[in-house]
């Protein structure tokens, strides 16, 4: 007893007085203090808290760990009360050797401890207590680490404390939530769980400590991916902490919490120190592993160190060796386990910062004010949540990575001293000159990235609106055009892109260099100094050191790019969350319930821009009653729109008060119609009444559409409403908001995509009837409606200049009285020609009903199937084809060869020098110059070929870049115009944003690292069984079983990868929608349902990368166990070989190379399995490379002559056409001929085919059967372009793009500005351009946003006034501009293009009376082609479209006419 009580009591206070802190004495010494003093200051809280009886945190509930952790302490203090007791009785007259007392203090602190365990009650004392046992736990450990390295050996008592030292902290962990289930109060719960519990949960959240140890929980999902390709539905939810809302609930308190201390920082990024804060907790436990699995990589080279030393003795130990042993099985199962899990926590935290970051983006874009949208288009929003904010995904990772390699490189530096002495001095100036380096480059790849970032937001804004405009960009045939304008887009991106790979060749070079240097440096100052021995033990320590050094010195400069990205990426975010919000108070509406007034605006000033020089709306004084029917009328640009805006609060307010009383629905000029049925856009969110449905539907006059659409209102719609002509998207939107049953509601002109009678239903049946309690405000160019409203507001220059009823307006000014008399001169040009048929055509009261209803043909309605598929990905294992298709694609051939040349001549040459040095030692006679010299040669040397390999590697990656961008920019540009319309942008941005980042930086160096790791891993196996080469039986079966474990884990995380592909363009889809219809969302008080449904699209996006994660984390640590066993059977094999069999400077060569399979093989499986996910993005990209392509642009040997078409007669002949094989005809046999300089009308009810025509005139769709001819030249036999130049167009909905005046009226440069401003002056546009400072360089912002849409229509006139072809064709091309503007434009059109053809498609009738030919088109058919005049002295179906125009003006305007006449 005596002896054990001396072995654990060598304390002694004389070890404080002669301090020595190179002493287990003094050190000891110093732990008792340090716990003394804690144990003081934890008596002090109790005592202070028992005295102020202060409130609990919690009640504490003593959980069975602490219980049996406390039994624990409390049997170590007995054991020290009594040795103490033994050795004060044994020694009572040493006074030197006081360890009685040192037992009696520790035993004292080991009560305390079991106090500690007990006494939790307070916040306060919880966390003391937390720092005390992770504090006394750190500090025991390290001073046994130490005795362990210096004695060799350690007391048993000693490690019994250890031990408990190591479950003290694991109760500090669970002291600060970590390792505990949550709980919740039973109340609270219990609802919860009803609701909550999903049968496919992961199973994560019930799995035992050993499943989580090693990922078991994901079995079920592995096996069920082995057994059949993986669905999305068989993939289990998110544990509820992980998911989306809760992590962005998270966010959001940490940023409010931030931004009202924000005024004392104002340079922080609110969104880095939100998600520090949100995420500290989670991360310091993350560290600890990561810090642990630091340690067990460090000590490695000192385990190689003693199993050297170990065989080079004569007389050997077996349990010494087996000692050995067991510290390498130790740490390597640290290693193993704690990185696995550092993996794992890590990304799954990045998982919820990812989360929380979408899903804040996209919140902030249903908040952003007007201005704040200009400044961030939809294609910069959708990249904000493509790239940076998934970017976090990684972000935790990469972080610890960084500190954690920099810890390994100072721990490693640390070994080189202990191990070599003074000699280790040397090697330090090449790692500093290394370090130095760094900082430039880090630098310069900083600037690189922000600058490709900044390249690629514009980029994807361009890509979005091109893709957005396809069909204009067609018809105009300006497809040249916008791709050299995203090509050289790229080019820009291209430079940065290209210096930023180069850098990454240069920075492998020097890192993998660096290495070389620092050992031969080293070996040098070895030599030099003598301060250790050139022999095996000394030469592979160092060797075995500097391999770990390698890592983190290859890790650092990626580490740092990535960080560097993600700041660049948290400035951005920052940027965006930070921008101006919708206001209420200043700019939008009050809510304010009023008995008398549904809308009151008083003293309003409005300004879009802010820097413009006058107000948008000037001293807007309106009042509108409840149930009143209020019309907006006045010319293009007057402010009608606006008006609205401000009464949804849309508009900054400079002055005045909006007040609105009740709910509101708005129907907004430009369809905004959601991808999605025509069911769940007329619904939008309300539950399903069948009555009001139907009831909806009919007033909006749908309800024949809806019966020829072959999948009824469960008809796809594509994004956009692409599929649907203008008439139905604007009655599905005016359904929307009569199915919504708001109070109040605001209609931005309606009526102008539908023909008039349509027009005359809408308003009878639905504003007038449906809507008769409501209060409606009709923003209308159709003047034969004014005198059924209860107040027109006549609006001119952004003021309302007159407000009152039909008839008192009529007497009282110039404006209103200017907008009915040009009404009155269509109607006065259509009564001479009525007068003979009114009676006919009152007597047969020919009105639409359900028997006479023209159905409208959509372009995909009649389809068997649905417009928008689901999306398109592979099944099953493809094999090498994708990554061969890269290859091949790339061009990269000899690129990949000179790879796999360049690292087999590195490897080659790195294993030369190291066989070097373990035969040359055994050369007594070899000079240390000689060894040294060799060795560095050899070494530089491969030097040079990891930096050919690096350049390659670059070069591989920017041609692969290059050619697969061009080939993916050309086939998007050349795909039909079907593609456009049955295809989301949102599937074409995913693959143009992320898919293409992932080929520009990851694709190219994960094939460089899956060529260099089997070279890297038959070399390590080389070296090994030329040594030992019993070490083949395990080796083999480890590597057959690695390879299986590989492909089972590999037939689920493919399809997993495969589905998170088709997940995340739904996510971007969904936003880039809402940005595009933020306005209606807020209309109609929808942000919480759309960020509901966002929040679920996140959620499944996030379950993929989940288990995506969790399952590589699985197969790692399955191969690293397999490898493992390699390794400690080498080593087992090198103890139990005889003496001498293996001569020491090979058991060194051979353990430090045994020491790296591990690492290779699973750095080989971790970047095979990212480059077979990765490969994915290849694959989805080549889908979209070899798309179908529209017949060629031009056809050399079919060319026209280029005066043609020099009279522009058009022959149809027998003309079919349909939008897919085995579809039904759109249009059926049309034949006819428009004479050259002739004015032809197309007319007939809204999607009969007036559209179609069209889209066959320009080859949009190619015929089905018969022929187009326009002066003798059949057009499909000649390329797209050469037809499309040759024709003009003002298309149904006028399309402007992001640049200035000139470019949207002149993209192609071929117009000088005198032309320009002639053309403005025809089309009214000069004076309204005229006042702008910038003239014809006044900016256009994104689509047009910043003109009217009548304006708009007006740019669209006005480059068809430039380019004066032969053919022009309108498209309603004057469908929204007041009546007064129109009677203008259509004397311009008919005074500048009097030698043209001219095919005009109207809904406005009389607009087509003056032509020469009228074809009428009805389901398709030809019914009528004849001169107007003759068709309307029949009983014609033109002369009763005609009438229907007529009766429904005429009914309205006759009196109001006859009084204007007097």
């Amino acid at each position: 007893m005596a002896s054990y009580g001396k072995a654990i009591g060598d304390f002694s206070w004389i070890c404080l007085m002669d301090f020595d802190f190179t002493s287990f004495c003094s050190q000891r010494s110093t732990i008792d203090t340090i716990n003394l003093l804690l144990v003081c200051v934890f008596y002090t809280c109790v005592i202070i808290s028992l005295i102020r009886k202060s409130s609990t945190s919690g009640r504490f509930r003593k959980s069975r760990i602490f219980l049996l952790v406390s039994i624990f302490c409390a049997t170590i203090s007995l054991a020290f009360y009594s040795i103490g007791l033994w050795n004060l009785i044994a020694k009572t007259g040493n006074s030197k050797e006081l360890s009685w007392l040192a037992c009696i203090v520790r035993g004292f602190i080991w009560t305390s401890l079991t106090v500690s365990l007990h006494v939790q009650g307070h916040k306060c004392i919880k966390i003391l207590n937390s720092f005390w046992w992770t504090c006394s736990c750190v500090l025991v450990s390290a001073l046994n680490i130490e005795i362990l390295f210096r004695k060799h050996a350690i007391g048993i008592f000693y490690i019994v404390q250890w031990l408990v030292h190591f479950l003290l902290l694991f109760c500090a962990f669970q002291n600060l939530g970590y390792f505990v289930s949550q709980s919740v109060p039973e109340s609270l719960s219990e609802p919860l769980l009803a609701e909550e519990i999903d049968t496919t949960q992961t199973g994560l959240g019930h799995a035992s400590f050993l499943s989580k140890l090693t990922f078991s929980w994901v079995n079920p999902l592995l096996s069920l991916g082995y057994s059949k390709p993986l669905a999305l539905e068989d993939i289990p939810s998110l544990l509820s902490e992980d998911e989306a809302d809760l992590a962005y609930q998270n966010f959001m308190h940490a940023w409010e919490s931030l931004a009202r201390e924000r005024s004392k920082h104002k340079s922080e990024n609110l969104v880095l120190w939100s998600v520090v804060r949100t995420h500290l907790k989670e991360n310091i436990l993350i560290a600890f592993y990561a810090l642990l699995r630091t340690i067990a990589v460090t000590v490695s080279p000192l385990i190689l160190y003693a199993f050297v030393n170990y065989s080079n003795r004569k007389g050997t130990d077996l349990k010494e060796g087996l000692s050995i042993m067991g510290f390498l099985i130790v740490s390597k199962v640290v290693d193993s386990v704690f990185q696995r899990h550092w993996f794992f926590d890590s990304r799954r935290s990045g998982l919820k910062m990812r989360s929380a970051l979408m899903v804040a983006v996209y919140r902030k874009q249903l908040k952003l004010s007007s201005s704040a949208r200009r400044r961030h288009s939809t294609g910069e929003i959708v990249n904000y949540i493509a790239v940076d904010a998934y970017r976090m995904g990684e972000f935790p990772w990469w972080f610890h990575m960084t500190w954690t390699s920099a810890l390994q490189v100072v721990l490693s530096i640390g070994i080189l001293f202990g191990v070599v002495g003074v000699g280790a001095l040397p090697g330090l100036v090449p790692l500093v000159i290394c370090g130095l380096i760094n900082i430039p480059f880090a630098r310069i790849i900083q600037n690189c990235m922000a600058q490709f970032m900044i390249s690629q937001d514009e980029r994807l804004r361009s890509t979005s609106e091109i893709l957005n405009s396809m069909k204009i960009i067609k018809l105009q045939s300006w497809e040249d055009k916008f791709k050299n304008l995203v090509e050289n887009l790229r080019e820009e991106e291209f430079i940065w892109l290209s210096k930023a790979l180069i850098m990454k060749a240069y920075g492998s070079f020097l890192y993998w260099m660096s290495p070389t240097v620092v050992s031969a440096v080293v070996f040098l100052g070895c030599a030099l100094f003598n301060s250790a021995p050139l022999n095996a033990a000394t030469i592979f320590t160092v060797f075995a050191t500097l391999r770990n050094l390698s890592e983190p010195v290859r890790m650092i400069p990626e580490a740092l790019s990535n960080m560097i990205q993600v700041k660049v990426s948290f400035d951005r975010l920052n940027i965006i969350l930070l921008d101006q919000e919708l206001d209420s108070d200043t700019n939008g509406r009050n809510i304010k319930r009023s008995s008398v007034n549904a809308v009151k605006i008083q003293g309003g000033n409005f300004i879009w821009d802010h820097e413009s020089v006058s107000p948008t709306l000037m001293d807007v004084n309106v009042e509108i009653k409840w149930g009143q029917k209020i019309a907006v009328c006045g010319p293009v640009g007057a402010g009608k729109s606006s008006l609205l805006h401000a009464v949804l609060g849309e508009i900054p307010k400079i002055s005045g008060t909006v007040n609105v009383s009740s709910t509101i629905a708005y129907v907004s000029q430009t369809s905004w119609i959601q991808s999605g049925t025509v069911r769940d856009n007329i619904l939008f969110g309300k539950p399903m009444d069948k009555t009001r449905y139907e009831n909806a539907i009919k007033v909006c006059a749908l309800d024949k559409d809806i019966k020829d659409f072959s999948h009824g209102d469960l008809t796809e719609i594509g994004q956009r409403g692409i599929n649907m002509s203008g008439g139905q998207k604007q009655r599905i939107q005016l359904a929307r908001a009569v199915y919504n049953d708001a109070d109040i509601y605001l209609l931005d002109d309606p009526f102008s995509a539908v023909d008039a009678h349509t027009a005359a239903i809408l308003f009878n049946d639905c504003v007038m009837t449906a809507l008769r309690e409501k209060t409606v405000v009709l923003v209308t160019h159709q003047v034969e409606f004014l005198s059924e409203v209860d107040t027109i507001l006549v609006m001119e220059g952004g003021k309302v200049t007159q407000s009152g009823n039909y008839e008192d307006l009529l007497t009282t000014g110039a404006p209103f009285e200017q907008l009915v008399s040009a009404h009155k001169e269509a109607i006065s040009e259509l009564d001479q020609n009525n007068e003979n048929k009114r009676h006919i055509e009152e007597s047969q009261g020919f009105y639409l009903d359900e028997n006479q209803s023209e159905g409208e043909i959509s372009n995909e309605g009649q389809l068997g199937v649905q417009l928008t598929q689901e999306e398109e990905k592979e099944i099953g294992d493809v094999g090498w084809k994708t990554f061969r298709d890269y290859i091949s694609f790339s061009r990269g051939t000899l690129m990949l060869c000179c790879i796999i040349l360049a690292q087999s001549v590195f490897v080659a040459l790195q294993t030369a020098s190291t066989f070097w040095l373990a035969l040359a030692i055994e050369v007594p006679k070899l000079s240390s110059a000689t060894l040294i010299g060799v060795y560095s040669l050899i070494s530089f040397a491969s030097s040079a070929f990891v930096y050919l390999r690096s350049l390659f590697t670059a070069y591989l990656g920017l041609r692969g870049s290059a050619a697969f961008f061009s080939g993916f920019t050309t086939a998007i540009f050349n795909a039909p115009m079907l593609f456009f319309d049955s295809t989301p942008v949102g599937r074409i941005l995913t693959r143009a944003s992320s898919g293409f980042s992932i080929l520009d930086f990851d694709i190219p160096f994960f094939v460089t690292f899956v060529a260099a790791g089997p070279i890297e891993i038959v070399a390590i196996i080389y070296i090994l069984v030329s040594i030992t080469w019993h070490v083949l039986i395990v080796a083999v079966p480890a590597m057959v079983a690695s390879k299986y474990v590989q492909g089972y884990y590999q037939a689920s995380a493919r399809e997993l990868i495969r589905i998170n592909g088709t997940t995340k363009a739904p996510v971007m889809n969904f936003a880039s929608e809402t940005s595009l219809g933020v306005v209606t969302v807020r209309a109609y008080n929808m942000a919480d349902r759309f960020f509901k449904n966002y929040l679920k699209l996140v959620e499944t996006d996030a379950t993929l990368f989940f288990h995506s994660n969790v399952a590589m984390e699985w197969l790692v640590l399955r191969i690293e166990a397999l490898q493992n066993l390699t390794v400690i059977t080498a080593a087992l094999l090198l103890i139990l070989a005889p003496q001498g069999y293996v001569s020491p400077g090979l058991v060194g060569l051979s353990l430090s190379y045994a020491f790296t399979l591990t690492g290779s093989q699973i750095f080989l499986t971790r970047w095979y399995c990212n480059l077979l996910n990765y490969l994915i993005s290849v694959e989805r990209i080549k889908q979209f490379i070899h798309l179908p392509a529209e017949p060629p642009s031009i056809v050399k040997d079919n060319r026209p002559p280029s005066s043609w078409p020099s009279k522009g007669r058009i022959d149809l002949q027998a003309l079919e056409i349909r939008y897919r094989p085995n579809a039904p005809l759109v249009l059926k046999g049309i034949t006819c001929t428009f004479k050259e300089g002739s004015r032809v009308g197309v007319v007939g009810r809204t999607g009969s085919g007036k559209s179609t025509l069209i889209s066959a005139l320009f080859r949009l769709v190619e015929p089905a059967n018969g022929d187009i001819v326009i002066d003798g030249i059949n057009i499909c036999s000649m390329g797209l372009k050469d037809l499309r130049m040759k024709l003009s167009i003002i298309p149904q909905e006028p399309t402007l793009f992001k640049g200035s005046i000139r470019t949207n009226l002149d993209p192609l440069g071929l117009y000088s500005d005198d032309d320009i401003w002639k053309a403005l002056e025809k089309c009214q546009l000069k004076e309204t351009i005229s006042r702008l400072p910038n003239l014809l360089d006044s900016s256009v912002s994104d689509e047009g946003g910043n003109w009217s849409l009548g304006q708009r229509q007006l740019f669209c006139l006005g480059r068809i006034l430039l380019k004066r072809n032969k053919i022009l064709v309108l498209d309603e091309a004057t469908a929204s501009v007041d009546s007064a503007t129109d009677v203008i434009l259509q004397r311009i059109i008919r005074q500048e293009f009097a030698e043209c053809t001219v095919i005009t498609v109207a809904h406005r009738d009389p607009t087509v009376i003056d032509s020469d030919m009228v074809m009428v088109l009805s389901y398709g058919k030809l019914v009528e082609y004849d001169e107007p005049s003759k068709l309307m002295k029949t009983n014609s179906s033109f002369s009763k479209l005609v009438a229907e125009y007529w009766s429904s003006c005429r009914k309205n305007s006759s009196s109001d006419i006859s009084r204007l006449q007097h």
